[in-house]
């Protein structure tokens, strides 16, 4: 199954592969290596912790790379919706008490709430996905119902 990124979180997730590579992972076999040389490995706390951290250096670059192999990356400037909120769109709404609020929705990795960026999959988007400028939405959230009321719609 493709996995739906923006342009942006591909070359996000590009770049830490890039140094997770490149400078942790080169960085993690000095620091196993001068434990090693401490001796005694069985009670070498240094050499443990060096080597928890090489596991979870390796695990998020497999991780990484399998994200990036089953990637579907979405340029939303090219996208043609006709108005309609689809992933990558950047929608401003309008909440019950007036505020008004913008988010962009991108995929799971990319989803940064104080950014302004929520997941595709995330109650919020999967209400707004869709539906057009001047339509209402009511979601359901963790918190109870939200409604919203969707005041633009921009692929940029």
């Amino acid at each position: 199954m493709k996995t739906p990124m923006t342009k942006r979180g591909a070359e996000l997730l590009r770049s830490e592969l890039q140094r997770l590579k490149s400078v942790e992972r080169p960085a993690i076999t000095a620091a196993i290596a001068e434990a090693r040389s401490h001796g005694d490995l069985s009670e070498n706390a240094e050499y443990d912790a060096a080597r928890d951290r090489e596991g979870f250096i390796e695990a998020r670059i497999s991780d990484i790379e399998a994200k990036l192999a089953n990637a579907q990356v979405i340029d939303p400037k090219l996208v043609d919706a006709d108005g309609r909120c689809v992933f990558g769109a950047t929608v401003e709404v309008e909440d019950e008490s007036g505020d008004k609020i913008t988010w962009q929705i991108v995929g799971e990795d990319e989803a940064d709430i104080k950014e302004g960026r929520i997941s595709f999959s995330s109650p919020i988007a999967r209400g707004l996905i869709g539906k057009e400028a001047g339509e209402a939405v009511e979601v359901q959230t963790p918190g109870g119902v939200k409604r919203y009321e969707l005041v633009d719609v921009r692929y940029e």
